[in-house]
């Protein structure tokens, strides 16, 4: 009798090959590490290839594991599609969702992902802008949905996760050499914005806003430039840049909370479906 790829497998699979590391994957899956360990080895023996391989940090997908999780991720989805549709519990229609830069640039790919194969027919739409910017789209009801930022200090039982702002340059920039320090930060209205000149204020450290952009995309830009420095989120610093945690010139910044916002108290049957999902899905990544 042939051997088959089991669907339950695969989806641990593919967790364990996001997160990269088998005690997250079991935290996010609900099994014990054990558990998820013997399923690897079974898919392991059903493939008759080695997957995975150890490192101290976690573990890293072999050459046949990058390539059974390009399959993996093709038949997920499909399962997923067939068994929406044959069910009826698939939803259908488009959200509207805003998200910050930073935001939808690390936790969005996720995010859609599994919701997609639940909700093949579902459209979500997004639109990222700055938090004070999608209060103002959910105001004029531009958006259905908002994943915005609230201050450290915040007491909203509605957050979700807490990231930490940080400062961020080029390899081998040092703040001592400018006086005044050049910024590259996003809107003046914005947390991370406010929580640089403040910060920098309260210690008496010269600044100037040297660069603006209200995208991400352009904020790195600037900092790669090596002429200025950033304040985000941590978790959204590129891998060519640094997090400058260790230099005393630079006082220590807050952490921002990240909650959801809706555009109506009885919002549609999809976009709680996706609140719930985001609820759910956004402290395990």
């Amino acid at each position: 009798m042939s051997l088959s790829l089991e669907i339950d497998l695969l989806r641990s699979f593919v967790v364990i090959a996001e997160v990269r590391a088998l005690s997250r994957a079991a935290n996010r899956i609900g099994r014990t590490q054990s558990a998820l360990s013997q399923q690897m080895k079974r898919l392991e023996e059903i493939v008759d290839q080695p997957l995975f391989q150890r490192t101290g940090r976690g573990v890293v997908l072999t050459n046949p594991g990058e390539r059974l999780l390009v399959h993996a991720q093709r038949i997920l989805r499909l399962h997923d599609e067939a068994m929406a549709d044959l069910s009826g519990k698939g939803l259908s229609g488009t959200i509207r969702f805003g998200c910050p830069d930073d935001y939808a640039a690390v936790f969005l790919p996720h995010l859609l992902r599994q919701f997609s194969s639940q909700h093949p027919q579902a459209l979500v739409e997004v639109i990222c802008a700055p938090t004070p910017r999608l209060r103002e789209q959910l105001e004029m009801h531009a958006l259905d949905l908002a994943m915005i930022s609230l201050p450290e200090d915040a007491t909203d039982a509605n957050i979700i996760r807490r990231e930490p702002l940080v400062w961020v340059g080029c390899p081998g920039m040092d703040s001592a050499h400018f006086d005044p320090l050049p910024l590259a930060l996003s809107d003046p209205d914005t947390l991370d914005h406010v929580a640089a000149c403040e910060a920098l204020q309260r210690v008496g450290r010269r600044y100037r806003i040297a660069y603006a952009s209200s995208s991400l995309a352009g904020l790195t830009a600037l900092v790669r430039s090596g002429q200025a420095f950033a304040v985000i989120t941590q978790t959204a610093v590129a891998s060519d840049l640094c997090v400058i945690s260790d230099d005393p010139q630079l006082p220590a910044l807050p952490a921002i909370g990240i909650t959801l916002k809706f555009e109506r108290d009885r919002p549609s049957h999809l976009t709680t479906a996706f609140a719930e999902h985001i609820r759910v899905t956004l402290p395990l990544l």
